[in-house]
Parts: structure tokens; C-alpha cells; sequence
């Protein structure tokens, strides 16, 4: 049986849902999308739970290998609104590198990095909750290569600052563009492989 031409998926996952189809954990999945994945979708790579934005399904399983675990850094960029003013101090830190905790206990510098302050997106990304209006805030753009378990949130907090918000807005040239939170757009191959930068 000819399971068809591979499928390429650009999603803008809502606050609050999984990165996933299947879970033992009660919540939102991938599969509540108002959308007819065909068999065999997956999500290359994640974005936990309270993240939002950019996130790439696909049909062809060769693609994670080639984005996230190729020695050729892919560049990520993230929309991060931070609790309080973030100074150039630590607008420095960030850029030159923080230890952070990782799995298993180590420590790890992150290696530099582009972090510059950015007006608030506004209607563009509206807010799954409501924070307080007393509350101050900052919101960041960081393109970093390199994505380790809940790296950027733990790289705000290196620097004395709390996460609000998380969402990621490109890989590479690929963009969220004008999708809004659970909205699909369908790639053609040749597009979503030179956009990301990608060797087929």
C-alpha cells in the first residue's frame, strides 16, 4: 500500500496544550486541533506545555534527526516577556552566557547568544491569561542553536527574572507568519526544507 507523499505541518500551538497526540495526562493534544493529520504526524522536536507558538509536524520521521540532532546549529527564536525591567546588566549576561542546572544535576554555560528588548507584541500574540496590570514587564527576542530542556526559562531566571510568557516565532527562515494560536498551515517539502536549512 502506498502510504502517499510525506506531509509537512507549521502549527502555532496554543498555551497550555501538549506537543503530542497520545498522553497519559489529562489536557489539550495535538489531535484537538480543528485538523485531519494523516496518519503517522508527529511533532519534530517540543514545546512544553505553558509555551507557546512555532511548532513543525510532519509525516517524514528523518526530519528531527536533521534539525535537532545534526552537528549544523539551527537558529530558534523566541518572543520572552519577563517579570520586571531587565537591565543592560543582565541583557549582557544573557548574551554572553549563564550557568544554568540541566538534567542530571550538572551545570552548563550557555554559549552567547542575540538578546535585544522589543516593544510588546500586542494583538499580534494576545494573552492566554490575565496579568495584573501593577505587574512591570520586558519582553525579550533570543535566537539561540541550541534548545536544552526548558533552556531559555532557566537562562531568564540565571539572571534574576521570572518567565511570563515563552513563544517561539521562527527556526531558521521558517516563521509563524500570521497564524494564530491552533491554526495549521501545510508546507510544500521544498519550501519547509530550504526555509529551515535543511539537506535533504
Amino acid at each position: 500500500m502506498n502510504p502517499g507523499p510525506l506531509r509537512y505541518f507549521i502549527v502555532n500551538k496554543p498555551y497550555g496544550m501538549e506537543s503530542q497526540f497520545i498522553s497519559p495526562y489529562p489536557g489539550d493534544l495535538l489531535g484537538d486541533l480543528a485538523f485531519d493529520f494523516p496518519e503517522g504526524t508527529h511533532a519534530i522536536g517540543r514545546l512544553d506545555k505553558h509555551s507557546e507558538g512555532l511548532l513543525l509536524l510532519t509525516t517524514n520521521k528523518k526530519v528531527t534527526a536533521l534539525l535537532f540532532q545534526s552537528e549544523v546549529p539551527h537558529k530558534r527564536t523566541y518572543l520572552v516577556q519577563v517579570r520586571h525591567k531587565m537591565d543592560a546588566e543582565a541583557l549582557h549576561q544573557l548574551r554572553t552566557g549563564v550557568t544554568i542546572r540541566i538534567k542530571g544535576g550538572g551545570e552548563y554555560t550557555t554559549p552567547p547568544c542575540e538578546v535585544q528588548i522589543v516593544e510588546p507584541p500586542g494583538d499580534i500574540f494576545p494573552s492566554p491569561r490575565n496579568f495584573p496590570a501593577y505587574i512591570t514587564s520586558t519582553w525579550l527576542l533570543i535566537t539561540l542553536t541550541e534548545g536544552r530542556y526548558r533552556q531559555v526559562r532557566k537562562m531568564v531566571a540565571a539572571v534574576r527574572h521570572r518567565c511570563m510568557r515563552l513563544i517561539r516565532v521562527s527556526i531558521e527562515d521558517l516563521s509563524l507568519g500570521d497564524l494564530k494560536p491552533g491554526e495549521i498551515r501545510e508546507a510544500a517539502e521544498d519550501v519547509f526544507f530550504e526555509q529551515l536549512k535543511l539537506e535533504k
